[in-house]
């Protein structure tokens, strides 16, 4: 190879390094910020049954809370559910730790309640887990199904790629996995977004969860849905978007 072949292959090489690193910068530069969402459901054949309103807050510089309130409209206000859900957790450099998790479904039935604690002294998770009390270990890396939400969006923000979650079960953990599937650009209420599309499955589950998140947005999901096999069980779409100076 000629010296100035040489060179210009050596500067192709440093511009593509560079780029590279650029690159993996810009994928970790965002971070985790206060946001409001709300997104209506699509379940069946019924049409548009529910709204969700989902608010994550800041309590101080490594504490936050997440919570998630669902009220139905149309058909769906023949059924008696108003579920709500709060977590409380902590962003470390090792990811989201959960402190405690919520759950209710708003009827006068508490079968399907939630409330448990995380004691990351102690190792334990403990509480009672719809109907049943549960005083489990706690493993590293332990979520709910609330604050896996916001772990995701960390570790997309911070340029790494997600492939499982335990979360938390009234009976122990199980695993959750994670792929990414593709990244394409979606309408929403706010105009086209690019997002990165992953899927949630849980082990031995026929369920299978996309959420299309947006790198642009904190990766906060634009579109969330839930298929059993070919057949789509329920769709949650976008309706209304703040994050940061907004709120």
């Amino acid at each position: 190879m000629r010296t100035r072949d040489r060179r210009f292959a050596g500067l192709f090489w440093a511009l593509s390094a560079a780029l590279a690193l650029l690159t993996m910068q810009a994928a970790g530069a965002d971070e985790l910020k206060p946001f409001e969402v709300s997104f209506g459901w699509n379940y069946g054949g019924l049409g548009n049954v529910a709204v969700s309103k989902l608010k994550l807050e800041q309590r101080d510089a490594q504490t936050w809370v997440y919570t998630s309130e669902t009220e139905p409209r149309g058909l769906g206000k023949l059924f008696p559910e108003r579920p709500k859900m709060e977590s409380v957790l902590r962003v470390t450099p090792a990811g989201v730790q959960p402190l405690s998790y919520k759950a209710t479904a708003g009827t006068a039935s508490t079968q399907r309640d939630v409330d448990i604690k995380y004691d990351w002294k102690q190792m334990r998770v403990t509480g009672v887990y719809e109907g049943s009390p549960i005083d489990i270990p706690l493993k590293p890396g332990v979520l709910d199904d609330l604050s896996a939400q916001i772990a995701l969006m960390v570790e997309l923000m911070r340029g790494h790629t997600v492939d499982s979650f335990l979360l938390v079960t009234k009976t122990g953990v199980r695993l959750h996995h994670y792929t990414k599937e593709t990244t394409e650009t979606i309408g929403t209420k706010i105009g086209p977004v690019p997002a990165i599309v992953y899927r949630s499955e849980a082990e031995y589950s026929p369920r299978a969860t996309r959420y299309w998140c947006a790198a642009g947005h904190g990766y906060i999901p634009m579109r969330v849905q839930q298929k059993k096999g070919d057949s789509i069980e329920w769709t949650m779409q976008l309706e209304s978007f703040k994050r940061d100076e907004q709120l």
